[in-house]
C-alpha cells in the first residue's frame, strides 16, 4: 500500500503528478469538506505538503495526529509564531527547497519598471480593443537619466539597481540603515527619497516596521509624474492610499506583483489604465518550478525510506 500524503494547497502540477504516482495523495482544496477530508485521512497521512507562500496552521498539524514531515514547496516565511511553535512541540520535521530567486524576481522588478512608465500593458490593450487606426496611444516615459529610488537593498535589490544603471537610470536607495559596502546614494527618509525619485520601487521584507511603510505621505512625495512599482509583498504599500492616489492622479501610475489578500485584487486596480497587475509571479519560472520540485520529492523519498531529509528548516 502507497505511504498517504494530504496536500494542503496547489503545487507545481509536474510535481504533484510524480507525488502521486508513488503515493497516495490527498487534496484537501478538492475536497468539498475540507475538514472531514482531515478526519477521514487523520489516521494514516505521515506527510504533509504546501507551499513556503501558505505555509501551514497549528490547527492542521494538531488534526493529523501521525504526521512526521510538512514538505514545502519554496520557502516558508511570514508564518505565524504558533504554527511554527505547533510543529515543532510535535517533532514534525520542516522542509523547504533553497533556491535563488535573485536573478528572477530583479529581472521582473526591471520589467515592470519598463511597462508602467513606458505604458506596454497599455499599448497592447490599445491594440486588441482596435483602437490603434483612430489614433496614436499617448506617449509614455522615458527611463533613460530618470531616478530609481529603491526601498530595501538586499540582494535583489541590488540586482534591480544594476539593471537599472545598464537602461541609463540614476540609483537611490532606502533602508533600515546605510551599508559601507554600496556606493549609491543612501536616504534614511523615506519620503524624502521619494520626492528625488522619478519610480519608487519596493523590495524589502515585510515586517511590522516596513507594514504600510508606503503610505499617502511617501505617495504624495512621489507626485503626479512619479511612479510605484511593488515586488516586496502586498502590505507594504497602504492599498487604501495607493488606490486614492491614483484616482486622484497623485500619481501617475503602478506596477504591482503583489496585493494586500492574493489572489484577491481590488476591483478598483482592475479598471485602471495606468497600472500594471501581474499575479506574483516574481519567481516564477520553470526552471525554478522544476529545481524546487525535485528538491521536494527528494525529501518526501528520503523520508519514507528512513533517511534524512536534504534540506531541513532549522
Amino acid at each position: 500500500m502507497k505511504p498517504e500524503i494530504l496536500a494542503l494547497v496547489p503545487i507545481y502540477a509536474p510535481t504533484l503528478a510524480e507525488l502521486e504516482r508513488e503515493f497516495t495523495v490527498h487534496k484537501l482544496w478538492t475536497a468539498p469538506d475540507p475538514e472531514a477530508l482531515m478526519k477521514r485521512v487523520a489516521g494514516s497521512v505521515r506527510v504533509a505538503v504546501t507551499t513556503g507562500l501558505a505555509g501551514y496552521t497549528r490547527r492542521q498539524v494538531e488534526a493529523l495526529p501521525k504526521l512526521e514531515l510538512i514538505a514545502c514547496f519554496g520557502n516558508p516565511h511570514g508564518m505565524a509564531a504558533e504554527d511554527k511553535a505547533a510543529a515543532k512541540a510535535r517533532g514534525v520535521f520542516v522542509t523547504n527547497t533553497p533556491d535563488s530567486i535573485t536573478t528572477t524576481v530583479a529581472d521582473l522588478g526591471m520589467a515592470l519598471v519598463l511597462a508602467v512608465m513606458r505604458r506596454i500593458a497599455e499599448g497592447d490593450r490599445f491594440v486588441r480593443a482596435g483602437k490603434w487606426p483612430a489614433g496614436p496611444l499617448a506617449p509614455g516615459r522615458d527611463i533613460g537619466g530618470k531616478t530609481l529610488g529603491i526601498v530595501g537593498l538586499g540582494r535583489i535589490g541590488r540586482a534591480i539597481a544594476q539593471r537599472a544603471e545598464s537602461f541609463g537610470m540614476k540609483v537611490i536607495w532606502h533602508g533600515p540603515r546605510a551599508k559601507p559596502d554600496v556606493s549609491w546614494p543612501f536616504h534614511v527618509d523615506l519620503r524624502e527619497m521619494a520626492r528625488h525619485s522619478d519610480c519608487l520601487l519596493a523590495i524589502c521584507p515585510l515586517t511590522p516596521e516596513t507594514h504600510g511603510l508606503i503610505d499617502a505621505r511617501v505617495l504624495d512625495a512621489l507626485g503626479p509624474d512619479g511612479f510605484l512599482v511593488n515586488v516586496a509583498r502586498g502590505p507594504v504599500v497602504d492599498q487604501a492610499a495607493l488606490i486614492a492616489a491614483l484616482k486622484d492622479k497623485r500619481i501617475a501610475g503602478a506596477a504591482l506583483d503583489v496585493f494586500w489578500d492574493e489572489p484577491q485584487v481590488p476591483a478598483e486596480l482592475l479598471v485602471m489604465e495606468n497600472v500594471v497587475l501581474t499575479p506574483h509571479v516574481g519567481s516564477t519560472v520553470k526552471e525554478i518550478r522544476e529545481e524546487r520540485g525535485r528538491k521536494l520529492l527528494a525529501n518526501v523519498r528520503a523520508h519514507f525510506a528512513g533517511k534524512p531529509v536534504l534540506t531541513p528548516v532549522a
